[in-house]
């Protein structure tokens, strides 16, 4: 498309998208491309779903809006019910929101209101890691860490205090455990010279996203965040846009470490890219405190509104009825496989991690001391062109707080078949090829540059 009156993100001129059907788009030339991340990792269902779209259509006829202060209506309360359910009744109440920012968004405010309501006003700051990505509103950007994004606005956010958390991948301590329990002591550290009685909360992915690529914490690191959040009086918010509705082979990533958050915020999956819907979770107790002290005081047009969350409840009972996170888990394991296969055959990667159908791939130019590629090359970006060219979508960023490093994600809808998986592993192994080669090429005209340089002149 040219002059076009859109604008986005700066880069190539982009194909023009015609139709898709399950884990496959054509654009308008015909070309057909595997959604391998699954869009922006929320197309959890794929495309052109049926039953997705019976389920908006009977609720178009019914009521499209209705606003939050004027109706109660089924499809919310319903929903509402399901997300409780999925989290086994840790956390018992629901707010509506339309996107994951204005989810994190609104859990900071909770989390600030409700230490206003119990006496501690004091209470005034949050703690994130860094690299971490939790939004691009000012309240979320405030918690995220990741500098390209941050830099424009920190004049403008209220930035939180950020630690590292564990890279299982670089650190040099003696192994894991003594990798996260030195991590610990300095997030310990930080927050005890910050002031434990100014922290709100402890925000954090229990798994990594696009900021880390699909970077594990661990069992013992979120377990310690637990503990450190407990003992000074603070919450823990997890940020489950991403991961939650099953992307992790569980209803939400927590579930698979025993670590129960305080509040949670979910979005990309709970709609699958059908409509805009995200939610607030929160324990009952926290909402009673605000609800006690004149209402929670904060809120969005869209809200809760009927489309959106008879849209959210069809996502849930498909995966539900289709038993996806079985499948989740199956093909996850399928990737895995295929992805460590690929990997050894490139020094170039450096490190493959991930969870369910979450997965990174993290690229080094030197696989002995991890040194990234000079970011000026950006490698991440080129890899996922090749990708592209060869009929595969993968999600490219930078690893180390978007300065430098590169990575992709593979991450396909929920719904994949195992011979879908094969298609994308070949796909993927086509554009590694090529990247290869690409850098094979470079070397030898790097190599070659000197010598021209030396050659005498007739």
């Amino acid at each position: 498309m040219t002059n076009s009156p859109l604008f986005y993100q700066a880069g190539p001129a982009l194909p023009d998208i015609s139709h898709a059907d399950g884990v496959t788009l054509w654009d308008t030339r015909g070309k057909h491309y595997l959604d391998g991340c699954a869009g922006a990792i929320s197309c959890n269902l794929g495309h052109g779903r049926q039953d997705i779209r019976n389920a908006m259509l009977a609720q178009l006829d019914r009521v499209a809006f209705t606003y939050r202060t004027q109706f109660e209506n089924a499809p919310a309360v319903a929903l509402a019910h399901a997300l409780v359910d999925m989290t086994e009744g840790l956390l018992e109440k629901v707010f509506f929101v339309s996107s994951g920012s204005e989810a994190v968004e609104s859990a900071l405010k909770l989390a600030r209101q409700f230490f206003v309501a119990t006496g501690e006003p004091q209470r005034r700051r949050f703690v994130s890691l860094r690299p971490s990505y939790h939004g691009s509103t000012l309240g979320a950007l405030g918690v995220t860490g990741y500098h390209p994004l941050e830099a424009p606005f920190t004049a403008l956010t209220q930035a939180s205090l950020k630690v590292p958390g564990p890279d299982f991948y670089r650190h040099r301590d003696a192994d894991d455990d003594a990798h996260v329990d030195r991590v610990l002591a300095e997030t310990r550290m930080a927050i005890e010279t910050a002031g434990p009685e100014s922290i709100i909360a402890f925000v954090l992915e229990p798994v990594g996203g696009a900021s880390t690529g699909a970077r594990l914490l661990g069992e013992r690191y979120l377990k310690g965040i637990r503990t450190l959040c407990d003992e000074h009086g603070c919450l823990l918010i997890l940020d489950e846009v991403l991961t939650g509705v099953g992307r992790t082979g569980a209803w939400f990533a927590f579930q698979h470490y025993g670590v129960v958050p305080d509040l949670l915020v979910t979005a990309k999956g709970l709609g699958a890219g059908y409509y805009p819907v995200g939610a607030l979770l929160a324990r009952d107790d926290i909402v009673a405190a605000v609800m006690a002290s004149g209402g929670f005081q904060h809120g969005h047009t869209y809200a809760g509104n009927p489309l959106a969350c008879a849209t959210g409840l069809a996502v849930v009972e498909a995966i539900r009825r289709e038993r996806l996170l079985e499948n989740t888990r199956a093909r996850g394991e399928q990737l895995e496989t295929g992805l460590r296969a690929l990997a050894e055959r490139y020094p170039w990667v450096g490190h493959v991690r991930g969870l369910g159908l979450l997965w990174g791939v993290e690229l080094v130019a030197d696989p002995a001391t991890r040194r990234p590629f000079p970011a000026e090359q950006n490698r991440f970006a080129q890899i996922t062109a090749l990708a592209k060219e060869e009929g595969l979508l993968i999600y490219p960023r930078r690893s180390l707080d978007g300065v430098a490093g590169d990575h992709f994600l593979v991450s396909p809808p929920l719904t994949i078949h195992a011979e879908e998986v094969e298609t994308l592993l070949e796909r993927l192994g086509c554009a590694m090829a090529r990247f290869d080669r690409a850098l094979v090429d470079a070397a030898d005209d790097a190599a070659l540059t000197p010598q021209l340089k030396e050659a005498p002149t007739s």
